[in-house]
């Protein structure tokens, strides 16, 4: 069984562990998280992770070494670490708008990098998870695969398309949960109460993404079986396309694709 370091135990980092844990393919012991305040991974030693305030000393004898930090925090972590990461191990790199170039560029071109992108859903085993590299080889990627796996789906892309999946997949999953919030407001104004519109625009949500996942139809190929001539549902849909509802949803994506880009140079 592979070892792991998490460095950076935030919101993604924890959900990973938790996740890798809770699909019983790793021990908590074979996890070490990293934080600069022991205080705050306290829960996470009881129930077996190892931590340490140490992320060089973190990173020895580890298989599979998870940079899970904020891109700003990025520089000061491997000036840390690169003395003490090593030909062999795998670099795993979830922090956004970096390239693996980038990373190389302090812990050596030597070492092996991949970038992996995924989403806030991981916490519940259900994150879309992008993963990229520049060189590394398919078994390797496939160890990478295996990891993320265990907690949503994946999928293997071309590097220059990383901040692309950003935008898509980790932002989206905002972008879809305020279309739910504004289904369920919809919801109140025409009588219901807030706690069961709320209910219901989740499940219809839930509905739909996995109407298209199990039977991987087409999106407009399902909304055809809703609408009828004359009919309330396309009434309803063109009212939405009148005020930008898909343009103002593609502009988003678009402009935190952008976003994403730059960040690392902030």
């Amino acid at each position: 069984m592979s070892k792991i370091t998490i460095i950076g135990s935030g919101n993604i980092g924890l959900s990973l562990a938790k996740g890798l844990v809770k699909s019983e393919q790793y021990l908590a012991a074979d996890i070490t998280l990293t934080r600069r305040n022991l205080v705050n991974l306290q829960e996470e030693a009881i129930l077996g992770f190892q931590v340490s305030d140490n992320n060089a000393e973190a990173v020895l004898g580890a298989e599979i070494v998870v940079l899970a930090i904020l891109p700003q925090q990025l520089r000061k972590v491997l000036e840390e670490v690169k003395d003490t990461v090593h030909v062999g191990q795998i670099v795993v790199s979830v922090v956004s708008g970096v390239s693996c170039s980038d990373i190389k560029k302090v812990l050596g071109a030597d070492k092996l990098v991949v970038r992996a992108m995924p989403n806030t859903a991981i916490a519940i085993g259900q994150s879309m998870t992008c993963i990229a590299t520049d060189n590394a080889a398919d078994g390797e990627i496939k160890k990478v695969e295996q990891l993320f796996e265990s907690v949503g789906a994946v999928v293997v892309i071309q590097e220059d398309l990383m901040t692309s999946a950003t935008a898509l997949c980790a932002c989206g999953i905002a972008f879809f949960l305020r279309a739910i919030r504004a289904a369920s407001q919809g919801g109140v104004e025409i009588g219901f109460h807030a706690h069961d519109a709320l209910k219901m625009a989740v499940q219809t949500a839930k509905g739909a993404a996995d109407l298209l996942l199990q039977t991987q139809n087409h999106p407009e190929g399902e909304i055809d079986k809703v609408t009828s001539p004359k009919g309330c549902t396309i009434a309803g849909l063109n009212e939405m396309e009148h005020n930008g509802f898909s343009s103002a949803f593609i502009k988003g994506i678009k402009l935190s694709a952008e976003k994403a880009g730059g960040l690392y140079n902030e």
